[in-house]
Order: C-alpha cells, then sequence, then structure tokens
C-alpha cells in the first residue's frame, strides 16, 4: 500500500488578507484534503477560504539563499514605488 501524498493547508481568517499556512495532511486527492482540512483547521468558524497544496508542487526560497536570491532587484530601482506618487486613498501601498 502507497503513502497518501501531502498536502500544506493555507487559511484565511475573516479579517485577514492572506492566505496563512496552518500546517499539513495526508489525503487521498485534493478534494478529500480540502475537506478534512475544513475540519480540522476551521472548527470554530475563523476560516472564509482554504487552499489545499500538494507539498510535492510547491516550489520555494530558502531563507539561507535569502541575500544572493533577492540582490539581483536591488539595482531594478524601477521596481520600487519611490518615483511615483501614490495618492492617499490607495490601499495597502
Amino acid at each position: 500500500m502507497s503513502e497518501w501524498p501531502l498536502f500544506e493547508v493555507f487559511v484565511r481568517g475573516k479579517r485577514g488578507l492572506n492566505h496563512v499556512h496552518v500546517g499539513s495532511l495526508r489525503a487521498a486527492d485534493g478534494q478529500m484534503a480540502l475537506r478534512n482540512a475544513r475540519d480540522l483547521y476551521t472548527r470554530r468558524n475563523e476560516g472564509v477560504s482554504i487552499w489545499v497544496v500538494r507539498s510535492a508542487d510547491i516550489t520555494a526560497s530558502s531563507p539561507d539563499e535569502k541575500d544572493p536570491f533577492f540582490a539581483p532587484s536591488g539595482d531594478k530601482v524601477y521596481r520600487h514605488p519611490t518615483f511615483y506618487d501614490i495618492p492617499d486613498n490607495v490601499p495597502h501601498m
């Protein structure tokens, strides 16, 4: 018998803007992972949205690579909004 794949679970709370990683679980497929995540991680109705992603499908940088990985963006000043006037009514900037 093979082991079910591992899924990472992300929940967006009622007041939150972003999904936050809350844990992992094993399930036969995405639908089962979604139902199990709902039962395990939103017992008190604290979530409004759940994402489940197979762990094997996640590609991420390592905190150890932080300086070399993000260093190239330092010479691209046009990526930073310092040259633009941002209106006061623009949220989240």
